[in-house]
C-alpha cells in the first residue's frame, strides 16, 4: 500500500494522538511521527472511527506540539529485522542496539505482532529443558514447548532466580546437533536490575546464548507493550526458521499489564476487574500462545519455543486478575513462597503449590530417567505428609508425636534444608535425582508407597554408594 502523510493532530491524550480527516488507514498500521528538531517516533494505529484515527506512540508524547507533528502511515504493520547475529546482543523494545554495537542488517524481517500458533499445527510437547534447579527439574519439570509462569511477590528474589536459570539452562541433546538460545524480554526494569542482568550475562559468559530486549522503568509505558512481541518475533525466527530450541523469559508481566491498563484508560475503554481492560485475557493469550512446537515449520525445522513468564502478584494475591488470567492460559505455575524466603531458603519455591501440567510427558525413560516420575511422586507425598506433621507439632508439641510422625517431620525439614535450599549451586538432573534418593533413604521402606521394589533396589543402593 502507498504511504499516507498527514500534518497536524487534533488532540494529544497521554501517550495517544488523535488525527482527524484521514482515510485509507488500517488497524495496527505502523507509522512514524516526524517532529521539528527531534528524532522521529514510532507508533501504531489503535482505533479507527470513520475518518478519525487514534494512534499510540511508543516513545510517548512528551515535548510535542500539535502543529509540529507530521504523521507518516506506512501501509503495513511494524516489522523487525531478524538474524542469528542477534545472539549475544542487547536491544531496546524497538530493536535498537543498547550494547554500543552496530544495528542488525538482514534480508529477513517479521511482523512483530505475529500470530498465536494454530492448534491443528501444534506438536505435543515432549522432552525437557534442564534449569539446574532441583525443585523445577525434578518436581515441576519444564517441558519443551510449554508455557510456565513464575508467580512471585514484591521483595522476593525472582530476578536472582531468573538470572540463575539463564546462566544454567541447557537442553539434553539427543545427537549433539541441537542448537539452544535464550530470548529475554525485560519490561519495566529498574536501572539497578538492568545493570545486574547485563553484568551477570557478561561476567558468566552467558551472553553468547542470550538475546536481551530491555524496557526500563524510565521508558515509555507504551513501549512496554512492544517488548514481549519483539522478543517472541525473534524467538519464532530462531525456532521455526533456524531450528533452535528457544527458551523465552518474559519479566515482568505485571508491568506489561499495568501499561495495558494505562493505555486503555487513555482510550476511555470500559474497565473490568481492578481497572484492567476487559480484553486483557485475549491480549495475554496473544502472547502466551506464541510458544510451542509447530508441525511442518519452514525447512522442516524441529525447533521449539518454551516460555517462562515472570509476574509479581500484587499483595501476594494469586487471585489477582493478572495471575488469575495467566493461570487459565498457561500450563502450570512456579510459586515463590514468602515464608520460605523469610527462613533464608533460596530459591524459595513452594513445591506443593507449584505445578507443571506437562511434566509427565517430558520425563521418564527416554527423556530423563525411568525412576524420575516415581521419585518425584514419592518426594511430593512424603513432603506433604511431613508438613501436616509440622502443623500438628505446632499444636501439641514435637515431643508428643509418635515415631513415624517424627520421621516424616524430620524428612520435611531435611527436604527444605538440602533439596529446596540449593543456593547458587548448579545441579544436573542426575545430581538432583541422586539427592532425592538420598533423602528417601531416611524413610522406612514401608513409607515408599509410590516406588516399586525394583526401582528401590536399583537406585537407592546406587545413590547411597555415590554419596559415600
Amino acid at each position: 500500500m502507498a504511504r499516507i502523510t498527514v500534518k497536524g493532530v487534533s488532540e494529544i491524550r497521554g501517550p495517544l494522538i488523535v488525527i482527524e480527516g484521514v482515510s485509507g488507514i488500517q488497524m495496527g498500521e505502523y507509522l512514524e511521527v516526524n517532529l521539528e528538531n527531534q528524532p522521529s517516533r514510532k507508533g501504531r494505529v489503535l482505533a479507527i472511527e470513520e475518518e478519525r484515527v487514534i494512534v499510540l506512540l511508543y516513545q510517548g508524547t512528551y515535548e510535542i506540539e500539535k502543529n509540529e507533528i507530521e504523521t507518516e502511515f506506512f501501509g503495513r504493520t511494524m516489522q523487525l529485522f531478524v538474524s542469528e547475529d542477534m545472539i549475544g546482543r542487547i536491544f531496546d523494545s524497538l530493536g535498537q542496539p543498547l550494547d554500543g554495537l552496530p544495528s542488525i542488517y538482514s534480508e529477513d524481517y517479521r511482523d512483530v505482532n505475529g500470530l498465536p500458533i494454530n492448534p491443528t499445527s501444534r506438536i505435543y510437547p515432549r522432552s525437557y529443558i534442564e534449569t539446574g534447579i532441583s525443585t523445577i527439574d525434578i518436581m515441576n519439570t519444564l517441558v519443551r514447548g510449554q508455557k510456565l509462569p513464575i508467580f512471585t511477590g514484591a521483595g522476593l528474589p525472582n530476578n536472582k532466580l531468573i538470572g540463575q536459570i539463564v546462566r544454567q539452562a541447557r537442553i539434553a541433546e539427543q545427537d549433539g546437533s541441537e542448537k539452544f538460545a535464550i530470548v529475554f524480554g525485560a519490561m519495566g526494569l529498574t536501572m539497578d536490575d538492568y545493570i545486574y542482568f547485563q553484568r551477570l550475562f557478561k561476567e558468566t559468559g552467558t551472553l553468547n546464548k542470550v538475546i536481551m530486549f530491555s524496557n526500563l522503568a524510565s521508558d515509555s509505558a507504551a513501549e512496554r507493550l512492544l517488548t514481549p512481541r519483539v522478543a517472541l518475533t525473534t524467538a519464532e525466527y530462531l525456532a521455526f526458521d533456524k531450528g533452535y530450541q528457544v527458551l523465552v523469559i518474559l519479566s515482568d508481566i505485571t508491568n506489561y499489564c499495568q501499561a495495558l491498563r494505562e493505555i486503555s484508560v487513555a482510550l476511555e475503554t470500559v474497565p473490568s476487574r481492578k481497572g484492567f481492560p476487559g480484553y486483557m485475557y485475549s491480549d495475554l493469550a496473544s502472547i502466551y500462545e506464541r510458544a510451542g512446537i509447530v508441525e511442518n515449520s519452514k525447512g522442516g525445522s524441529k525447533g521449539s519455543i518454551t516460555m517462562l513468564a515472570n509476574l509479581t502478584m500484587p499483595n501476594d494475591d494469586i487471585t489477582h486478575p493478572i495471575a488469575d488470567l495467566t493461570g487459565y492460559i498457561t500450563e502450570g505455575q512456579i510459586i515463590l513462597d514468602r515464608s520460605m524466603h523469610n527462613k533464608g531458603i533460596y530459591p524459595p519455591i513452594d513445591v506443593l503449590g507449584s505445578l507443571s501440567r506437562l511434566m509427565k510427558d517430558g520425563i521418564g525413560e527416554g527423556f530423563t530417567r525411568k525412576d524420575h516420575p516415581s521419585l518425584s511422586d514419592q518426594l511430593y507425598a512424603s513432603y506433604a505428609e511431613g508438613l501436616d506433621k509440622r502443623r500438628l507439632a505446632e499444636v501439641i508439641g514435637r515431643k508428643e508425636l509418635n515415631r513415624r510422625d517424627q520421621i516424616l517431620l524430620s524428612f520435611a525439614d531435611k527436604f527444605e534444608e538440602t533439596f529446596v535450599n540449593q543456593g547458587d549451586e548448579h545441579r544436573t538432573i542426575e545430581e538432583s535425582l541422586a539427592l532425592g534418593w538420598s533423602l528417601l533413604s531416611q524413610l522406612p521402606e514401608t513409607e515408599l508407597t509410590k516406588i516399586s521394589g525394583e526401582l528401590i533396589k536399583t537406585y537407592m543402593t546406587k545413590s547411597e554408594e555415590e554419596i559415600a
